[in-house]
């Protein structure tokens, strides 16, 4: 049947300027041109004000989807000085304890009305460097950040310059006067090294000793401390340096084990540093726990999961995850407020990696 010209589109998809197919960007004002209201009521709709009666905007809402509306943030952000985002800026996602805390940071974000943008730099400081630059230039409330090994207050300088409100998460720039939440890692270590010399083991190595990073400088602190207090010597033979990572793990547990006086225990940095090392163990036909005793760091869901269970310290992510976002948001509304931290206690959680020494049998 032949188009008359007269014929109209029952979608009303093509009213107020929106062609079918087209790339016209959908307004506020097309919206409220289609449903025969004002812009207000869209806009306020769209927010999920109570001043507007359900019908309404249950309607405004369907319309909105249908027409493909996309919300304006940056039109709004200029209207506003608020963004809704918090950016984040992380060395490693692939490591579980950083995807946990993202979670919790993304889960308290969102029950706050807000978005997170996210962009990680491995531990290399040139690349976070940009990639915090490129944060910066979303215009973020605030950024939240975990920095690569490395880092100094001059490094975030064009962060504190910009006035962007910051937080550290578990690693900290020492004399930065930034908010800080992290867990008390030199105390962790403490309670995994005298949970070994309650088990008899005095020959004890690290792995994943790590002094670019506030982590690894106070968890190897508690290691040499409580080794010194119970009058050992420490031994650089079985002390494993480098980042915690599955890898270093199974490399590290492998060359302590080949000193000339073994260790029949290790202290990980990490969880993945721990993981690592059952897997070195196995590669020299030994297990976690029956051969070698094995503690991580942090309790990650997996450390529950392997067999034996790993031993860990227990670093409850879930609650500092939520804290910094919330440290954030407060950080947000109150810039000028004086700098805060928060220390949560770790806590020591015995699995199946841990007896006492072979020979004490």
């Amino acid at each position: 049947m032949a188009n008359d010209g007269h014929s109209r589109d029952p979608s009303g998809a093509g009213k107020a300027g929106v062609k079918p197919g087209g790339r016209g960007r959908v307004t506020l004002q097309i919206i409220a041109d289609r449903l025969e209201v004002s812009t207000a009521t869209v806009s306020l709709a769209l927010r999920e004000s109570p001043l507007v009666a359900d019908g309404t905007r249950l309607r405004v809402q369907q319309i909105a989807r249908e027409m493909g509306y996309s919300y304006n943030r940056s039109a709004a952000s200029l209207r506003t000085d608020r963004t809704n985002i918090l950016g984040v800026g992380f060395h490693d996602i692939t490591n579980p304890y950083f995807a946990e805390l993202l979670a919790a940071i993304e889960e308290t974000a969102a029950a706050h009305g807000r978005s997170i943008l996210l962009g990680t730099y491995a531990e290399n400081l040139q690349r976070q460097d940009r990639v915090l630059t490129t944060l910066k230039e979303y215009r973020p409330d605030g950024m939240i950040i975990c920095p690569a090994g490395g880092t100094t207050a001059e490094t975030l300088q064009h962060l504190m310059a910009a006035q962007v409100p910051l937080v550290q998460l578990s690693r900290e720039i020492p004399g930065i006067g930034l908010d800080f939440v992290g867990s008390d890692d030199r105390h962790g270590t403490v309670l995994a090294v005298e949970h070994l010399l309650g088990l008899g083991h005095t020959r004890i190595a690290f792995l994943g000793e790590s002094p670019l990073i506030s982590t690894g400088r106070n968890r190897y602190r508690g290691y040499c401390e409580t080794l010194a207090k119970h009058g050992l010597p420490l031994d650089p033979t079985i002390v494993y340096s480098a980042y915690g990572t599955r890898e270093n793990g199974l490399k590290g547990v492998q060359k302590v084990l080949d000193a000339a006086n073994p260790p029949t225990a290790a202290v990980c940095f990490n969880d993945l540093t721990a993981f690592g090392a059952m897997l070195g163990l196995r590669h020299r036909g030994l297990e976690a726990g029956s051969d070698f005793s094995l503690i991580g760091c942090d309790d990650v869901q997996e450390a529950a999961q392997w067999y034996p269970g790993l031993t860990t310290i227990k670093n409850f992510q879930d609650e500092m995850g939520r804290k910094t976002a919330e440290m954030l948001i407060r950080r947000i509304a109150d810039p000028s407020a004086p700098s805060q931290r928060a220390v949560l206690t770790p806590e020591l959680v015995v699995r199946g990696t841990t007896a006492p020494p072979k020979a004490a049998r």
